[in-house]
């Protein structure tokens, strides 16, 4: 994927607002959609957020560097935050990375990120490097665990490391609720963390269900639990075997119902957060109805266990589902109608029709 130009003139000015920016996209299409509904300092935490634990991430997946150099990497992002010399430390070791041209971008300019990122309020700057950094202790934890390769042994083990990995980015996106929305006050907030680490982890659920293939094949990391593939026969070095595939494919059952059940934790989290609170809702919203419909489509596949093989939902149906949860996303009965009319089939909006505000209300 090709960098945006105005990447490449905010590198030249050193700009760090203009930088963070300007990646968003190449780094994140659907992240940048929601995180553009933000307001303020709110929309600056969770973008440095964001990029903070994509940086992390990248350090995560590259290919071809040893688990212990991927450690050091992780000491030196984390002493960042308080120690510059670390954080060129960091710069330095990170140069040589390969993978996705705008996720190395993003990350050789992690110093950009942090400069960005010391611009925010220190309250804000306390709640980001608390679960920032809670993210890249579970990340550093496991790549020393697996050096060849993350392969997730337990359904025990995987909801750890999806806490690592995304249920952190629940509490941390809770946590800048409470502080920048006016309508989030303490009881509230006490309510919307009960849910809110499945809020995140069943979009990282549904992530992993539909790229399966993907995550072997490119990142050599398996998070399909062994004791799931064995149950049915088979195991992690071949999950992508084609005279296993429907062995496999029921391997994945109890993780789907896991999938389901955070989803529908997910929908009422959302329904917590205040009406008043729009741009929240929004950015809820537009992740939950993608994640709904993808693990529609995932329930009557396998191409997610074929080499080079993915669920994607179509154009059609993510622009769609952009359209109508912006109409819709701040009233509770028109969240539940879209949400069960996503689980029946494919949403898509008629020519010249227009979503309404006030469908009838589903139970």
């Amino acid at each position: 994927m090709s960098l945006p130009p105005a990447v490449g003139d905010a590198l030249a000015r050193r700009d760090a607002s203009r930088f963070c920016a300007a990646i968003l996209p190449a780094v994140s299409r659907t992240f940048a959609l929601g995180i553009r509904v933000l307001p303020g300092a709110l929309g600056q935490a969770v973008l440095d957020a964001y990029l903070l634990c994509r940086i992390a991430d990248t350090v995560e997946d590259a290919p071809a560097i040893a688990p212990e150099a991927k450690a050091a990497l992780f000491d030196d992002f984390l002493a960042a935050f308080d120690d510059p010399a670390a954080l060129a430390r960091f710069g330095q070791g990170v140069a040589t990375l390969t993978g996705d041209p705008a996720h190395l971008t993003l990350t050789r300019n992690a110093d950009l990120v942090f400069a960005d990122f010391a611009r925010l309020p220190a309250r804000t700057r306390a709640h980001v490097r608390t679960w920032v950094a809670e993210m890249a202790r579970g990340m550093r934890k496991f790549v020393l665990l697996y050096p060849d390769g993350i392969r997730i042994q337990t359904l025990e083990e995987y909801r750890e490391y999806c806490y690592y990995v995304a249920g952190t980015v629940g509490y941390l996106l809770t946590d800048l609720w409470h502080e920048h929305a006016g309508s989030i006050g303490a009881r509230r907030h006490q309510v919307l963390r009960e849910r809110c680490r499945a809020f995140a982890e069943a979009l990282q659920t549904v992530n992993i269900l539909k790229d399966v293939a993907v995550d072997a094949e490119k990142e050599n990391s398996v998070y399909i639990p062994e004791e799931l593939l064995r149950a049915q026969g088979s195991s992690q070095d071949r999950i992508l075997a084609p005279e296993l595939l429907h062995s496999n494919r029921a391997a994945l059952a109890q993780l789907i119902q896991l999938a389901w059940h955070d989803l529908d934790e997910a929908r009422r989290y959302l329904l917590d957060i205040p009406r008043r609170a729009v741009s929240i809702r929004l950015f809820c919203a537009l992740p939950l109805l993608l994640a709904y419909a993808t693990l529609r489509d995932l329930v009557q596949s396998t191409a997610m266990l074929r080499p080079g093989g993915s669920v994607k939902i179509s154009r059609r149906e993510v622009k769609a589902l952009l359209m109508t949860g912006a109409v819709l996303a701040a009233s509770n009965g028109g969240v539940r109608w879209l949400v069960a009319r996503v689980r029946r089939g494919a949403f898509e909006l008629r020519l010249g029709a227009a979503p309404t505000a006030t469908p009838r209300p589903v139970a």
